[in-house]
């Protein structure tokens, strides 16, 4: 009874807040758009007996037909994608300095780096927006040591969405890499020197493949969320930064298309399914070599 009730509780959760609303949100995809309150055709209108009357798959045609949206999400795989290497750029020399530092300073270091996650991912956004822009604080920087002549343009570009993209999900990147490198044996690096390893080699050939664990699970920590990403592009991206965040956002709230923007979400979580199966089987053998 106990372990039946263990494993009720997560799989009721589930259901509740994932599967229920995704049968919603399928259901609406399924509709027919209508000037009224919610904007679609019902589609329970007579019973259970009625459920599926009058629904159809023409907003999922829609979306093959028109180049926004097969675009938006080609785009969104792109930036995901190249987001997801500079965060691994950017994150590994840092999480394997912290796997290397002293014992005392490793929970400052690591207080550190969770410390933005004590402000609103709003305001930290916001923040950036101050920074790029024209008159922010990164220009007035350059332009005071004689870098540039003129303030850069970055504000509104792809290259702002990559850093706030990079700087909101570089924890998600560095965190498991520290966890893989903090577990793992340092004679196994003085083992390979002994050997004639040089340092560099001892890390390509040691420090690499045994971290790749950490590195998998942040690779995909980081490009899950990012592919359905709508602040970061709204707010430091321009017109021509094609998110399907973006556009599932301008359906629902603009356009008020609820069946196309269900249809929208509905084949942006099945894009997402092989990522996540990708991780969790990652993580199931993980476990397994660990047990």
């Amino acid at each position: 009874m106990r372990r039946f009730v263990l494993i009720a509780i997560p799989y009721a959760w589930l259901l509740a807040l994932f599967l229920v609303p995704f049968v919603i949100v399928f259901k609406i995809s399924l509709s027919d758009i209508a000037l009224a309150i919610p904007p679609y055709t019902p589609t329970l209108r007579d019973g259970f007996a009625e459920f599926w009357a009058g629904l159809d798959f023409e907003n999922f045609v829609w979306l093959t037909q028109d180049d926004l949206y097969w675009k938006a999400y080609l785009s969104s795989v792109r930036i995901a994608l190249f987001s997801t290497l500079l965060t691994l750029l950017v994150g590994y020399p840092i999480a394997y300095g912290m796997a290397r530092a002293p014992e005392e300073w490793r929970p400052t270091l690591m207080m550190l780096v969770i410390l933005p996650f004590w402000t609103s991912f709003l305001i930290r956004v916001y923040a950036w927006m101050g920074i790029l822009s024209n008159e922010g604080l990164l220009n007035q920087f350059l332009l005071a040591l004689g870098v540039i002549s003129e303030p850069l343009t970055i504000l509104n570009t792809n290259t702002a969405v990559y850093i706030g993209i990079v700087y909101t999900y570089l924890p998600f990147m560095i965190l498991p890499i520290y966890a893989t490198l903090d577990r793992m044996d340092g004679s196994l690096i003085e083992a390979a020197e002994d050997l004639g390893c040089s340092r560099a080699q001892a890390f390509w050939l040691v420090t690499i493949p045994l971290s790749r664990p950490g590195i998998i699970a942040g690779c995909f920590l980081v490009f899950i969320p990012v592919i359905g990403e709508f602040v970061i592009p709204s707010l430091l991206g321009g017109s021509g930064t094609l998110m399907i965040g973006k556009v599932l956002w301008e359906e629902f709230f603009s356009n008020r298309d609820w069946p196309v923007a269900s249809a929208v979400a509905v084949v942006l979580l099945l894009i997402l399914v092989i990522p996540i199966v990708l991780f969790q089987r990652n993580q199931q053998k993980q476990a397994e070599k660990d047990t």
